[in-house]
């Protein structure tokens, strides 16, 4: 996962692992030897179209629908398609009302059509004011929470660690993330939701309670859940 800082200089470029709170409980109450973050490469304005999710100050926002709106106007004079035309001519009238791209729903002609242009703000936008990057881990967590992205965890005695996977990823999806042997011998998913592992204080209370669920493949992912797969070697 890529996040851009644009126009951010007093942020580093490089690795930065998520910070979630989260996760710190589900560690707190397994006692693992270990405890592993998200990770994700934080990028400059370069970098902005190969993003998932951009952070700007809010007095910057008009830089970037600037961008934008230049780009719409130079496409605007080489569309001869009548439906590109039309989606231009829609993207224009956002911008000049100074609306990021992003606030439009596209129907998926025009999401496949906008694919190959450098449109940045149909990406997902999170607007800062300055006093909040004295917490940047927060900013991170807050620009990971709008990216399209979730985790999912798996914890035990050596390790409990956070999964990067695509909102909407199935279990089948999710055990891949872990090791592809473990997706190739895919047999189930035992699933405990985050807020009942808390709540019943780990995985022995939860399956105590009835609360561990046993998911085949098509099972989509929740947010934290947690999760053991199963899978024959």
């Amino acid at each position: 996962m890529k996040v851009c800082l644009f126009s951010l200089p007093g942020i580093p470029a490089g690795k930065h692992n998520i910070k979630d709170a989260r996760l710190d409980q589900v560690d707190k109450i397994t006692k693992s030897k270990k405890k592993t973050y998200i990770q994700i490469e934080l990028v400059k304005d370069e970098g902005a179209l190969d993003s998932d999710v951009l952070i700007l100050l809010k007095k910057n926002q008009m830089d970037l629908i600037l961008l934008d709106l230049d780009f719409t106007e130079k496409r605007l004079e080489k569309a001869v398609e009548p439906f590109e035309r039309g989606m231009f001519l829609k993207f224009k009238d956002t911008l000049e009302k100074e609306e990021l791209l992003s606030s439009l729903s596209l129907s998926e002609e025009e999401k496949k059509i906008t694919l190959g242009y450098g449109l940045v703000t149909l990406k997902p936008v999170v607007l800062v004011e300055e006093e909040e990057l004295d917490d940047v881990s927060g900013v991170i967590f807050k620009a990971f929470q709008k990216s399209g992205f979730i985790s999912f965890f798996t914890t035990g005695e050596k390790e409990t660690r956070a999964w990067l996977i695509k909102k909407g990823a199935t279990a089948y999806e999710a055990s891949g993330q872990i090791h592809s042997d473990i997706q190739k011998g895919f047999i189930r998913a035992e699933i405990i939701s985050f807020n009942d592992f808390v709540q019943y204080n780990g995985e022995v209370g939860a399956k105590q309670a009835g609360r561990m669920r046993l998911e085949q493949k098509d099972y989509i992912m929740q947010d934290c859940d947690l999760a053991n797969f199963r899978f024959n070697k």
